[in-house]
């Protein structure tokens, strides 16, 4: 049985990732999305349990996808869920270094080989981190996420006054110009 990890913050989980999911699942018997703990990103606006629910609700028309939380490396998952290769999608070029020094690396620590999925030009512009800070300014992000993550940036964001992540020093000011 050929398993592959699909490894993310996922935070939020976007339309551009349910693509890389599902044509993952057209090609491996099993698909892991696990939504990990990245210390780069600094905090995330959702837990991981969290995280892991709005997968499971955004997934569950995939029969072949199984959802984990986790704060580890990537090839340590690999090895636990018995995968043996990491799919990672690109949106352009310039994610493509990045991603073929985190390939290169895991495939010497574990021997995990990495494939690339590149994302349908219409996700190519959707970033977490646009998202985030789009809702944050009362955006509407509804078109570029699952609906069950829409309606958790819904609750999340309800009451709070537009901005507010830029008050605590989490926007870039993309959006906010």
């Amino acid at each position: 049985m050929s398993v592959a990890l699909f490894p993310g913050s996922f935070d939020p989980f976007h339309n551009g990732h349910l693509e890389v999911v599902e044509r993952a699942s057209r090609l491996f018997d099993e698909v892991v999305v696990a939504a990990l703990r990245n210390p780069q990103k600094g905090g995330p606006l959702f837990t991981i349990d969290e995280r892991t629910e709005m997968l499971e609700e955004s997934l569950a028309h995939l029969d072949s996808v199984r959802i984990v939380g986790v704060a580890t490396l990537v090839v340590t998952v690999a090895r636990e869920v018995g995968a043996s290769t990491i799919v990672r999608g690109l949106r352009a070029v310039s994610d493509f270094e990045n991603e073929l020094q985190m390939a290169q690396m895991n495939r010497q620590l574990s021997g995990v080989e990495t494939i690339f999925i590149p994302t349908s030009a219409q996700y190519s512009f959707i970033a977490s981190r646009l998202l985030r800070e789009v809702a944050s300014f009362g955006g509407d992000i509804s078109a570029f996420v699952p609906k069950p993550v829409g309606l958790r940036f819904e609750a999340k964001f309800s009451g709070r006054a537009p901005g507010w992540a830029e008050e605590l020093g989490e926007g870039s000011g993309t959006t906010g110009s």
